[in-house]
Order: structure tokens, then sequence, then C-alpha cells
């Protein structure tokens, strides 16, 4: 089974370390010192945590919708030119980039600063297994 350490588990939850020791520290998720001594989080349980966290009701004011993958974050940057407008929004630790019509973006008011949700539905979705850098700052593949 695959084990995390505190700040690997923080990086791939989009929160700070301390966050997860708080986490930790009540209870809400388990943790067990590895071989070296450092704590670490069972995958398992830390992906159960995460659709917790995950079906936890958006904000006050959306709507029903289909699509499951949405990515709530703040508008980062914003590109318009006469017909199209690029619009990258950072969503935790992922950079959500997106097209659409400049009429759009100008009718969602999309500044840098302004909270947005990207929702994405594809019919074809690839995966693949991180390397040792893919995880974050002096991160490791996932033990065994």
């Amino acid at each position: 089974m695959p084990t995390y350490r505190i700040r690997d588990a923080a990086t791939l939850m989009g929160v700070s370390t301390d966050t997860v020791r708080r986490w930790v520290d009540a209870g809400r998720l388990t943790a067990r010192l590895d071989d070296t001594g450092r704590r670490v989080v069972d995958g398992a349980e830390l992906a159960a945590f995460a659709q917790e966290l995950a079906s936890t009701p958006g904000p006050e004011g959306s709507s029903g919708h289909s699509v499951r993958n949405r990515f709530t974050g703040l508008v980062t940057r914003v590109v318009r030119d006469t017909v199209m407008a690029q619009v990258e929004i950072q969503a935790g630790p992922f950079r959500v980039v997106s097209l659409i019509s400049r009429e759009a973006a100008d009718e969602l008011g999309l500044e840098p600063g302004v909270l947005a949700t990207a929702t994405a539905k594809a019919t074809t979705v690839a995966i693949e297994r991180p390397t040792t850098h893919d995880v974050g700052p002096g991160a490791r593949r996932p033990s065994p």
C-alpha cells in the first residue's frame, strides 16, 4: 500500500503541511511512523479523505450541474483579443487554462483575483504514474 509523507500529502491535497498535521492531530487522518521515523499517511485513506473534502457543498448560489470535474480557484491571468480570451485559474496545486469567447470573459467579469470555477467534461481521460519529481519539492515515488 503506498504511503505519503506529510509534506507530500499536503502537496497532493493543495494545502499546507501544517493543515495536514492538524488533520492528523484532530483524528481526521491517520498517520504512522515509517522506517525512518517520519509520519506517513496511507494512500488509500488520503484518497478517501480527498473525496470527502471534494463532496463538501460548494459556495452558496451554485446551481446543479452534470460536470463532475470542477476546479474552483482564483483567476490569475486573462489575455483577451478581439474574439477569444485565454483564462488561467490557480485551483489549489492545479493551473487550469481555458480558451473562451471574449464576450463570455467580459460578461463573467473575469480578471485576476476573481473567484471562478473551471469545469471539464471529456470522453477520454488519460492516466499516468508520477515520476519522482511530479509530487512536489523533494518528492519521492510513493512507497509500495
